[in-house]
Protein backbone atom coordinates (compact mmCIF):
# COMPACT_ATOMS: atom_id res chain seq x y z
CA UNK A 1 0.00 0.00 0.00
CA UNK A 2 1.60 3.28 -1.01
CA UNK A 3 1.82 5.70 1.92
CA UNK A 4 0.29 8.89 2.25
CA UNK A 5 3.93 11.23 2.48
CA UNK A 6 4.41 10.03 -1.30
CA UNK A 7 1.11 10.74 -2.70
CA UNK A 8 0.16 13.47 -5.38
CA UNK A 9 -2.50 15.24 -2.82
CA UNK A 10 -0.06 15.37 0.14
CA UNK A 11 1.99 16.88 -2.28
CA UNK A 12 -0.18 19.77 -3.39
CA UNK A 13 -1.09 19.54 0.45
CA UNK A 14 2.84 20.26 1.73
CA UNK A 15 2.59 23.10 -1.39
CA UNK A 16 -0.50 24.91 -0.23
CA UNK A 17 0.75 25.09 3.28
CA UNK A 18 4.33 26.28 2.24
CA UNK A 19 2.61 28.97 0.12
CA UNK A 20 0.74 29.88 2.89
CA UNK A 21 3.91 30.69 5.27
CA UNK A 22 6.14 32.24 2.38
CA UNK A 23 3.15 34.88 1.25
CA UNK A 24 3.33 35.99 4.65
CA UNK A 25 7.05 36.20 4.40
CA UNK A 26 7.46 34.09 7.32
CA UNK A 27 10.57 31.99 7.36
CA UNK A 28 10.72 28.65 8.91
CA UNK A 29 12.25 30.07 12.33
CA UNK A 30 9.55 32.41 12.24
CA UNK A 31 6.79 30.33 12.03
CA UNK A 32 8.39 27.73 15.10
CA UNK A 33 8.74 30.38 17.08
CA UNK A 34 4.99 31.53 17.03
CA UNK A 35 4.31 27.56 17.65
CA UNK A 36 7.04 27.76 20.38
CA UNK A 37 8.61 24.15 18.10
CA UNK A 38 12.02 24.15 16.59
CA UNK A 39 12.65 25.44 12.93
CA UNK A 40 13.52 21.66 12.19
CA UNK A 41 9.93 20.20 12.58
CA UNK A 42 8.92 22.83 9.99
CA UNK A 43 11.17 21.41 7.74
CA UNK A 44 10.13 18.04 7.85
CA UNK A 45 6.82 18.92 7.80
CA UNK A 46 7.54 20.77 4.59
CA UNK A 47 9.93 18.21 3.15
CA UNK A 48 7.16 15.10 3.64
CA UNK A 49 9.22 13.58 6.31
CA UNK A 50 6.81 14.23 8.92
CA UNK A 51 3.07 14.39 9.00
CA UNK A 52 0.51 16.97 10.63
CA UNK A 53 -2.47 15.84 12.83
CA UNK A 54 -5.90 17.62 12.04
CA UNK A 55 -5.12 19.25 16.04
CA UNK A 56 -1.14 20.42 14.62
CA UNK A 57 -2.56 21.96 11.54
CA UNK A 58 -5.35 23.84 13.37
CA UNK A 59 -2.31 25.03 15.37
CA UNK A 60 -0.03 25.90 12.46
CA UNK A 61 -2.86 27.61 10.60
CA UNK A 62 -3.71 29.72 13.62
CA UNK A 63 -0.08 30.55 14.03
CA UNK A 64 -0.12 32.60 10.94
CA UNK A 65 -3.65 33.69 11.45
CA UNK A 66 -5.40 31.77 8.82
CA UNK A 67 -8.65 30.46 8.82
CA UNK A 68 -8.88 26.43 9.49
CA UNK A 69 -12.26 26.05 7.73
CA UNK A 70 -11.18 28.37 4.87
CA UNK A 71 -7.77 26.61 4.35
CA UNK A 72 -9.61 23.26 3.87
CA UNK A 73 -12.20 23.94 1.97
CA UNK A 74 -9.58 25.66 -0.41
CA UNK A 75 -7.55 22.64 -0.03
CA UNK A 76 -10.51 19.78 -0.86
CA UNK A 77 -11.39 22.38 -3.73
CA UNK A 78 -7.45 21.70 -5.15
CA UNK A 79 -7.46 17.81 -4.47
CA UNK A 80 -10.98 17.69 -6.34
CA UNK A 81 -9.34 18.39 -9.81
CA UNK A 82 -6.68 15.25 -8.85
CA UNK A 83 -9.31 12.97 -8.50
CA UNK A 84 -9.02 10.65 -6.08
CA UNK A 85 -5.82 9.47 -4.10
CA UNK A 86 -3.95 6.53 -4.44
CA UNK A 87 -4.58 5.39 -1.33
CA UNK A 88 -7.05 2.19 -1.23
CA UNK A 89 -8.46 0.66 1.72
CA UNK A 90 -7.56 -2.92 2.29
CA UNK A 91 -10.55 -5.02 3.69
CA UNK A 92 -9.32 -8.60 6.11
CA UNK A 93 -10.34 -11.39 4.73
CA UNK A 94 -12.65 -12.97 7.23
CA UNK A 95 -12.03 -16.35 8.42
CA UNK A 96 -14.09 -19.17 7.07
CA UNK A 97 -15.85 -21.03 9.22
CA UNK A 98 -16.10 -24.42 9.13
Amino acid sequence: MAKILNTRHNEIFLNKLRRQRTSLRLRQADLAIRLGRHQGLVSKVERGERRLDVIELRDWLMAMQIDFIAFVADLHAELEEHGTSELRVLRRERPRSR
